[in-house]
């Protein structure tokens, strides 16, 4: 049977399992040594800045988890970046056109984000943004998304486009969530639930985007890209081996996909019928076999611990290679942008978007459409598609990690 530290966090979380209105912060964030003033902007309707609970039901009837933790950039990102100073902010139409609510909420879609889909395969809800959320024990029992937009391994990539929570600042935002458990529910119910929750990180391509291939402070001739993608992936390691000693026990680490592949560097470099750009791809490729490394090096490593890598780039290549198998009509056009493959300029309004986003593999400049995130969250949750994840996809791991917790 289960331990009673596990049943006692499903009972709570079972209690608070509709969490109440999330209301905008007003204080000012201090974070390490880089001061984030939060944007209040209270003209904004409240639905299209907070995180929703679903409007369709979790996949399963009970969750196979406490919660759901996300690390990430736009990606993953659900609202955080609503509430900085920055153009990377995704809260206007038409994004979110078709979210449940058809309204935007910080995500860089036109729908649903990849952990939307496994938050309901978990049978969790819709995880709320860290900024969005009040700070109180009951909105963050099912977890928290620290996702930001911009944001990077690197801790200035994505700078130039404003304030943006780094990969080491979204740690320590989770490590502050956790003590919050701590002195809410006593150190043992808190490291249960965290242990036994699953956390996700998708970040990365902003030090590609805004740093290496923008030749930040000469990068370009102090690293090659060999070193460059190592220098990352070390620095992953490190923080996956922090997070570990926060109690985390379940990882599921993303790959980068393929943005030779993107509208934006399609039209950058010229592409003349749509052809990815390889040497990019290149990079990119070689960042997740060093990363894939890591991990598996990890689970020798770190006693109980289980860790996936779910590698995008295979996963995305496989649905733009089949896209016609998949019903995607347009694997180079962006929906929504301006200029060739509408990748020159990025989605400001309703009237630069296509009527039918559903035929599209990119939403805009970088990120892709809601149908998509649902055929990679499938992947990652069941290898549905195709086989993306190692050493096993998510759902085994949370249910052979399931069957360790019973005595």
């Amino acid at each position: 049977m289960l331990t009673t530290h596990l049943l006692a966090i499903f009972l709570i979380s079972a209690i608070v399992s509709h969490s109440k209105a999330l209301r905008f912060p007003q204080e000012l964030y201090n974070l390490s040594s880089n001061q984030i003033f939060i944007v209040d902007n209270l003209s904004r309707p409240p639905s299209s800045s907070a995180s929703p609970t679903p409007l369709l039901s979790p996949a399963v009837s009970s969750p196979l988890v406490p919660a759901l933790f996300i690390i990430g950039d736009s990606t993953v990102d659900c609202g955080n970046n609503n509430y900085l100073g920055t153009f990377a902010r995704a809260d206007r139409p038409p994004y979110g056109r078709d979210f449940d609510t058809h309204l935007p909420t910080g995500r860089f879609c036109n729908g649903r984000i990849p952990v939307d889909y496994l938050a309901l395969h978990l049978g969790l809800p819709f995880v709320p943004s860290y900024l969005g959320q009040t700070g109180e024990l009951e909105d963050m029992l099912h977890g928290v998304n620290y996702a930001s937009a911009a944001a990077g391994i690197i801790f200035s990539s994505g700078s130039e486009l404003g304030q943006h929570i780094s990969l080491t600042h979204q740690i320590q935002q989770f490590s502050d969530t956790y003590q919050q458990f701590v002195l809410s529910l006593g150190e043992d119910v808190a490291i249960d639930l965290i242990s036994s929750s699953v956390l996700y990180i998708s970040i990365g391509i902003n030090d590609y985007i805004h740093y290496y291939l923008r030749n930040v402070s000469n990068v370009q001739n102090l690293y090659l890209p060999w070193g460059f993608n190592q220098f990352l992936a070390s620095t992953m390691r490190q923080e996956i081996k922090n997070l570990y000693n926060t109690n985390v026990r379940r990882f599921v680490v993303m790959g980068l996909p393929p943005i030779g592949c993107a509208p934006y560097y399609l039209q950058r470099y010229k592409s003349n019928n749509g052809e990815c750009v390889e040497e990019i791809n290149d990079m990119i490729m070689e960042f997740n076999f060093f990363t894939r490394y890591m991990t598996d090096e990890l689970l020798h490593e770190l006693p109980d611990a289980g860790i996936i890598f779910c590698d995008v780039f295979q996963g995305s290549m496989d649905i733009i290679r089949n896209h016609k198998n998949y019903g995607f009509e347009s694997t180079a056009n962006a929906c929504c942008g301006l200029g060739k493959y509408n990748g020159w300029m990025m989605c400001m309004s309703p009237q630069m978007a296509c009527r039918n986003a559903s035929d599209h593999i990119w939403w805009d400049q970088f990120h892709p459409t809601d149908a998509v995130n649902a055929i990679l969250a499938d992947n990652v949750w069941s290898s549905r598609h195709t086989e993306m994840c190692y050493p096993m996809n998510l759902e085994k791991m949370v249910f052979s990690q399931s069957l360790n917790n019973l005595v």
